[in-house]
Protein backbone atom coordinates (compact mmCIF):
# COMPACT_ATOMS: atom_id res chain seq x y z
CA UNK A 1 0.00 0.00 0.00
CA UNK A 2 1.26 3.24 -1.24
CA UNK A 3 1.59 5.84 1.40
CA UNK A 4 -0.08 8.82 1.53
CA UNK A 5 0.99 11.80 0.37
CA UNK A 6 1.70 14.67 2.90
CA UNK A 7 0.58 18.09 1.90
CA UNK A 8 1.51 21.87 3.41
CA UNK A 9 -0.79 23.74 5.22
CA UNK A 10 -3.59 25.67 3.74
CA UNK A 11 -3.59 22.33 1.26
CA UNK A 12 -5.39 18.80 1.65
CA UNK A 13 -5.42 16.11 -0.24
CA UNK A 14 -8.10 13.73 -1.67
CA UNK A 15 -7.35 10.39 -4.07
CA UNK A 16 -9.14 9.32 -6.62
CA UNK A 17 -9.82 5.63 -7.87
CA UNK A 18 -7.23 5.13 -10.21
CA UNK A 19 -9.22 4.76 -13.60
CA UNK A 20 -10.67 8.08 -12.96
CA UNK A 21 -9.18 11.66 -14.12
CA UNK A 22 -8.22 13.96 -10.91
CA UNK A 23 -8.24 16.71 -13.36
CA UNK A 24 -12.12 15.82 -14.48
CA UNK A 25 -12.74 15.05 -10.72
CA UNK A 26 -11.52 18.60 -9.33
CA UNK A 27 -13.60 20.03 -12.11
CA UNK A 28 -16.63 18.34 -10.70
CA UNK A 29 -16.27 18.99 -7.67
CA UNK A 30 -15.07 22.69 -7.70
CA UNK A 31 -18.46 23.12 -9.56
CA UNK A 32 -20.36 21.33 -6.32
CA UNK A 33 -18.40 24.01 -3.89
CA UNK A 34 -15.07 22.15 -3.00
CA UNK A 35 -12.47 23.83 -0.52
CA UNK A 36 -10.10 25.88 -1.99
CA UNK A 37 -6.86 24.21 -1.70
CA UNK A 38 -7.93 21.13 -2.28
CA UNK A 39 -5.55 18.39 -4.35
CA UNK A 40 -6.99 15.32 -6.21
CA UNK A 41 -4.64 12.76 -7.16
CA UNK A 42 -4.40 9.34 -8.39
CA UNK A 43 -1.82 6.36 -7.51
CA UNK A 44 -0.88 5.11 -10.88
CA UNK A 45 2.55 4.47 -10.56
CA UNK A 46 3.43 4.81 -14.14
CA UNK A 47 1.75 8.83 -14.57
CA UNK A 48 1.79 11.63 -11.62
CA UNK A 49 -1.56 13.34 -12.32
CA UNK A 50 -3.05 15.75 -9.98
CA UNK A 51 -5.28 19.06 -9.94
CA UNK A 52 -5.76 21.83 -7.80
CA UNK A 53 -8.70 23.39 -6.87
CA UNK A 54 -8.38 27.46 -6.28
CA UNK A 55 -11.22 30.01 -5.69
CA UNK A 56 -9.64 33.37 -7.19
CA UNK A 57 -10.60 36.41 -6.07
CA UNK A 58 -9.19 38.53 -8.92
CA UNK A 59 -10.54 38.60 -12.64
CA UNK A 60 -9.87 35.58 -14.82
CA UNK A 61 -6.92 37.70 -16.99
CA UNK A 62 -5.24 38.28 -13.58
CA UNK A 63 -6.16 34.72 -12.15
CA UNK A 64 -5.10 32.64 -15.02
CA UNK A 65 -1.60 33.81 -13.77
CA UNK A 66 -1.30 30.70 -11.37
CA UNK A 67 -1.05 28.63 -14.36
CA UNK A 68 2.71 30.26 -14.50
CA UNK A 69 3.21 29.37 -10.89
CA UNK A 70 2.26 25.74 -11.12
CA UNK A 71 4.47 25.34 -13.99
CA UNK A 72 7.35 26.81 -12.13
CA UNK A 73 6.72 24.79 -8.95
CA UNK A 74 6.36 21.57 -11.08
CA UNK A 75 10.23 22.53 -12.65
CA UNK A 76 11.27 23.41 -9.02
CA UNK A 77 10.07 20.31 -8.41
CA UNK A 78 12.06 18.04 -10.96
CA UNK A 79 14.99 19.96 -9.85
CA UNK A 80 15.41 19.42 -6.35
CA UNK A 81 14.31 15.91 -6.72
CA UNK A 82 15.97 14.93 -10.46
CA UNK A 83 19.53 14.21 -11.17
CA UNK A 84 21.11 18.04 -10.99
CA UNK A 85 22.03 17.38 -14.85
CA UNK A 86 18.72 17.17 -15.98
CA UNK A 87 17.74 20.53 -17.46
CA UNK A 88 14.24 21.13 -16.96
CA UNK A 89 12.20 24.35 -19.31
CA UNK A 90 8.62 25.08 -20.57
CA UNK A 91 6.98 25.13 -23.83
CA UNK A 92 3.97 27.82 -23.78
CA UNK A 93 1.35 27.26 -23.01
CA UNK A 94 1.51 24.73 -20.72
CA UNK A 95 4.13 22.02 -21.81
CA UNK A 96 7.27 20.77 -19.31
CA UNK A 97 10.60 19.66 -21.09
CA UNK A 98 12.93 17.61 -19.53
CA UNK A 99 16.04 17.24 -21.66
CA UNK A 100 14.98 19.38 -24.18
CA UNK A 101 11.58 16.56 -25.42
CA UNK A 102 7.85 17.20 -23.58
CA UNK A 103 7.17 15.30 -20.76
CA UNK A 104 4.33 16.10 -19.86
CA UNK A 105 2.46 19.95 -18.98
CA UNK A 106 -0.23 21.65 -17.39
CA UNK A 107 -3.76 21.47 -17.79
CA UNK A 108 -6.05 24.13 -16.72
CA UNK A 109 -10.14 25.21 -16.41
CA UNK A 110 -12.45 27.75 -15.29
CA UNK A 111 -16.15 28.50 -14.98
CA UNK A 112 -16.17 32.02 -17.21
CA UNK A 113 -14.15 32.51 -19.83
CA UNK A 114 -14.10 36.37 -19.70
CA UNK A 115 -11.14 37.76 -18.89
CA UNK A 116 -12.85 40.67 -16.59
CA UNK A 117 -15.16 38.10 -14.90
CA UNK A 118 -14.34 36.82 -11.44
CA UNK A 119 -14.12 33.04 -11.50
CA UNK A 120 -15.98 31.07 -8.52
CA UNK A 121 -12.82 28.85 -9.27
CA UNK A 122 -10.13 27.47 -11.40
CA UNK A 123 -9.06 24.13 -11.39
CA UNK A 124 -4.70 23.66 -12.22
CA UNK A 125 -3.95 19.71 -13.17
CA UNK A 126 -0.41 18.28 -13.86
CA UNK A 127 0.37 15.49 -15.81
CA UNK A 128 3.59 13.80 -15.80
CA UNK A 129 4.62 10.70 -17.06
CA UNK A 130 7.11 7.92 -15.38
CA UNK A 131 7.05 5.25 -17.95
CA UNK A 132 6.95 5.04 -21.53
CA UNK A 133 3.82 5.56 -23.35
CA UNK A 134 4.73 2.41 -26.25
CA UNK A 135 7.05 -0.27 -25.76
CA UNK A 136 9.35 1.14 -28.58
CA UNK A 137 11.73 3.73 -26.72
CA UNK A 138 12.21 7.15 -28.57
CA UNK A 139 9.60 6.29 -31.06
CA UNK A 140 8.69 10.39 -30.87
CA UNK A 141 11.97 11.83 -29.97
CA UNK A 142 10.02 14.90 -29.12
CA UNK A 143 8.08 13.25 -26.33
CA UNK A 144 10.09 11.83 -23.18
CA UNK A 145 9.31 10.14 -19.47
CA UNK A 146 11.23 10.48 -16.16
CA UNK A 147 12.77 6.84 -16.69
CA UNK A 148 13.87 7.75 -19.85
CA UNK A 149 15.83 11.00 -18.89
CA UNK A 150 17.75 9.24 -15.87
CA UNK A 151 14.90 10.35 -13.43
CA UNK A 152 14.38 6.98 -12.37
CA UNK A 153 14.68 6.75 -8.84
CA UNK A 154 12.09 9.76 -8.45
CA UNK A 155 8.31 8.61 -7.02
CA UNK A 156 5.08 10.00 -7.98
CA UNK A 157 3.93 10.69 -4.84
CA UNK A 158 7.41 12.41 -3.49
CA UNK A 159 7.27 14.51 -6.74
CA UNK A 160 3.38 15.30 -5.56
CA UNK A 161 4.09 16.51 -2.25
CA UNK A 162 7.22 18.76 -3.76
CA UNK A 163 5.04 20.08 -6.38
CA UNK A 164 2.11 21.11 -3.59
CA UNK A 165 4.65 22.62 -1.58
CA UNK A 166 6.93 24.47 -4.46
CA UNK A 167 3.35 25.54 -5.95
CA UNK A 168 2.26 27.15 -2.92
CA UNK A 169 5.07 29.24 -2.11
CA UNK A 170 4.87 30.46 -5.59
CA UNK A 171 1.21 31.13 -5.08
CA UNK A 172 2.24 33.15 -1.67
CA UNK A 173 4.74 35.08 -3.87
CA UNK A 174 2.56 35.94 -6.48
CA UNK A 175 -0.55 36.81 -4.24
CA UNK A 176 1.96 39.23 -2.19
CA UNK A 177 3.99 40.59 -5.12
CA UNK A 178 1.82 40.04 -8.03
CA UNK A 179 3.25 38.77 -11.85
CA UNK A 180 6.80 40.48 -12.00
CA UNK A 181 8.77 37.90 -10.02
CA UNK A 182 6.79 34.95 -11.26
CA UNK A 183 7.44 36.14 -14.66
CA UNK A 184 11.23 36.50 -13.99
CA UNK A 185 11.47 33.35 -12.69
CA UNK A 186 9.81 31.32 -15.18
CA UNK A 187 11.27 33.63 -18.81
CA UNK A 188 14.67 31.76 -18.12
CA UNK A 189 13.02 28.55 -18.18
CA UNK A 190 11.21 29.23 -21.57
CA UNK A 191 13.23 27.34 -24.62
CA UNK A 192 11.23 28.85 -26.90
CA UNK A 193 11.59 32.68 -26.22
CA UNK A 194 13.29 34.95 -28.93
CA UNK A 195 12.21 32.00 -31.27
CA UNK A 196 10.13 31.35 -34.10
CA UNK A 197 7.73 29.33 -32.97
CA UNK A 198 4.94 27.37 -35.14
CA UNK A 199 2.35 26.99 -32.33
CA UNK A 200 -0.20 28.11 -31.47
CA UNK A 201 0.58 30.02 -34.30
CA UNK A 202 3.69 31.27 -36.14
CA UNK A 203 5.40 33.91 -35.48
CA UNK A 204 8.63 34.99 -33.38
CA UNK A 205 8.27 34.56 -29.98
CA UNK A 206 9.13 37.88 -27.87
CA UNK A 207 7.96 37.48 -24.39
CA UNK A 208 5.11 38.10 -22.25
CA UNK A 209 3.34 41.01 -21.22
CA UNK A 210 2.55 42.15 -17.64
CA UNK A 211 -0.94 39.83 -18.08
CA UNK A 212 1.29 37.29 -18.90
CA UNK A 213 -0.15 37.05 -22.58
CA UNK A 214 2.54 35.81 -25.56
CA UNK A 215 3.85 38.60 -27.23
CA UNK A 216 3.73 37.48 -30.86
CA UNK A 217 5.22 39.39 -33.58
CA UNK A 218 4.16 38.19 -37.22
CA UNK A 219 5.60 40.56 -39.95
CA UNK A 220 5.27 44.00 -38.66
CA UNK A 221 2.99 43.14 -36.50
CA UNK A 222 2.74 42.18 -32.66
CA UNK A 223 0.23 40.58 -31.46
CA UNK A 224 -1.03 39.09 -27.65
CA UNK A 225 -2.31 35.60 -26.99
CA UNK A 226 -3.64 34.68 -23.80
CA UNK A 227 -3.62 31.73 -22.11
CA UNK A 228 -7.42 31.93 -21.52
CA UNK A 229 -7.81 30.46 -25.33
CA UNK A 230 -6.19 27.39 -23.85
CA UNK A 231 -8.05 26.25 -21.24
CA UNK A 232 -10.40 23.62 -21.51
CA UNK A 233 -14.28 23.82 -21.82
CA UNK A 234 -16.37 22.32 -19.20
Amino acid sequence: MMESPQFPPLLSGEVVPRHTDPFDKAVSRAIAGVDSGTVFYSEKGDTLRAALVLAPETPLEDAILAVYVAQIGLAESLGALAPPEVPVHFQWPDRIKVNGAVCGGVRFAADVSDPAATPNWLVIGIDVPFLPASDEPGENPNQTCLIEEGCGEIQPMALLESWSKHTLLWLTYFMDSGFERVHSEWRPRCDTLGKEIDQPRPGLFVGLDEKGRMLLRRDVMTETVSLIEFAERV
